[in-house]
């Protein structure tokens, strides 16, 4: 074969050829669990969804959790279900942590990757194993970008949320960091990990600070994976938008005294 072949592809060959003579096993086989909570965002969901469709590493299960939604997603999850190995739960509204967690126990992959229902992922999750293969680490994030697609206000909030003048360019992918402490729209962990922490916490805001906090703080290692972005539409106004700003502010300030030690 000619040219160069990549990690991606190597993989991708390998486990087309081991599943046609075993099929991938339903007890913890799994390399990813790509856990979604969702509240009332079915066409989001349905976007994101399609995107899994189109990813070339296919090692992976996709668990759909209903947040108490009154306008549920099921029947877009249903569409998928001879696409994609995928399973949906409906419970009652206790926050996107919980909900979280309620998909983690149903799941059985190695890793976990955390997703918003409003991402749209490229491929990430290949991206994201060509980086395990070369160093594994306990936990891992990537940043998020803008699609030619979004509002002039999906545009602007991106910025605000990824320039370096606002977050230091934390959450748009900023290279050169002592500590990257992912966030809970694009998040992946090993499942040890997530269950020695006992998950996300309760907290209604901030969670996802809370959780890349006690990672660091139990000693585990967490790397930003570049290549492993997603488009993040954010479905906000301004209004919701400094809502939101102000709840992280009060979570990081009440979770900063949980930070390790240097």
């Amino acid at each position: 074969m000619h040219g160069k072949i990549t990690v991606c592809h190597q993989i991708k060959t390998y486990l087309c050829n081991i599943n046609s003579r075993n099929p991938i096993k339903r007890d913890r086989d799994m390399r990813y669990s790509v856990i979604i909570p969702v509240y009332n965002r079915p066409d989001e969901a349905d976007e994101l969804l399609q995107s899994l469709t189109r990813q070339s590493f296919k090692d992976f299960e996709v668990i759909i959790v209903e947040d108490g939604s009154s306008v549920p997603c099921k029947d877009v999850a249903e569409r998928y279900q001879n696409i994609l190995d995928i399973r949906y739960y409906a419970k009652p509204n206790s926050g996107p942590g919980q909900t979280r967690n309620y998909g983690a126990e149903r799941s059985q992959g190695e890793y976990l990757i955390i997703l918003d229902s409003d991402c749209i992922l490229p491929e990430a999750i290949c991206s994201s194993e060509e980086e395990l293969q070369k160093a594994p680490t306990d936990a891992f994030g990537g940043p998020d970008r803008a699609h030619v697609s979004f509002t002039d206000i999906q545009k602007a909030i991106n910025y605000s949320m990824t320039s370096f003048f606002t977050t230091g360019g934390i959450r748009g992918g900023k290279k050169k960091m002592d500590k990257f402490y992912p966030r809970s729209f694009n998040m992946g962990v090993r499942r040890e990990v997530y269950e020695t922490l006992g998950g996300f916490s309760r907290m209604r805001f901030g969670e996802d600070i809370d959780f890349s906090i006690r990672i660091f703080k139990g000693g585990y290692a967490c790397r930003l994976f570049p290549g492993a972005w997603v488009y993040h539409k954010r479905r906000t106004d301004l209004k919701k938008f400094f809502k939101q700003v102000h709840n992280s502010g009060i979570a990081a300030s009440t979770s900063t005294k949980n930070i390790p030690n240097p």
